[in-house]
């Protein structure tokens, strides 16, 4: 308990207070720095090893090895050729899709991204001609 006369003290560390290590901590004492030194003095080691058993035939060392020097794969759709007439509603170009994909002239997943497609193209006009309609009315209102 303290008494109102005695000032109270601050657990820890506070602006102000006096250091009790004024040189600070040594250079290369931190956990970091312990753990990079050890790993540039063991790495080529690790490393060396890992080499060995990869070439010795071990999966998971030339699963390591490899996934490191190779750019990873990624997955690309085959073209497709199908017929598609653009001047037509974008129902009926959706309708043109599943036909092809039912006709098997083209993959499930690649008709879907078609599709997606056709939808985000449908989204884009109605976004433009409802700024045409903006401006069509608000150019009435000024009139």
């Amino acid at each position: 308990m303290t008494d109102a006369s005695t000032p109270a003290v601050k657990a820890g560390w506070y602006p102000g207070m006096k250091s009790p290590n004024p040189a600070g901590r040594p250079a290369g004492r931190t956990p970091m720095a312990q753990l990079q030194k050890r790993l540039l003095e063991e790495g080529p080691a690790v490393l060396d090893a890992v080499l060995e058993k990869a070439k010795e035939g071990d999966p998971a060392s030339a699963g390591l090895v490899l996934s490191r020097i190779l750019p990873v794969l990624k997955a690309q759709g085959e073209k497709v050729t199908f017929d598609l007439d653009p001047s037509l509603p974008l129902a009926a170009q959706v309708e043109q899709e599943l036909a092809a994909i039912a006709s098997a002239l083209i993959a499930p997943d690649v008709g879907r991204q078609i599709i997606e497609a056709i939808g985000t193209l449908g989204n884009i006009r109605a976004v433009e001609e409802l700024e045409q309609r903006i401006i069509t009315l608000e150019a009435k209102e000024v009139k």
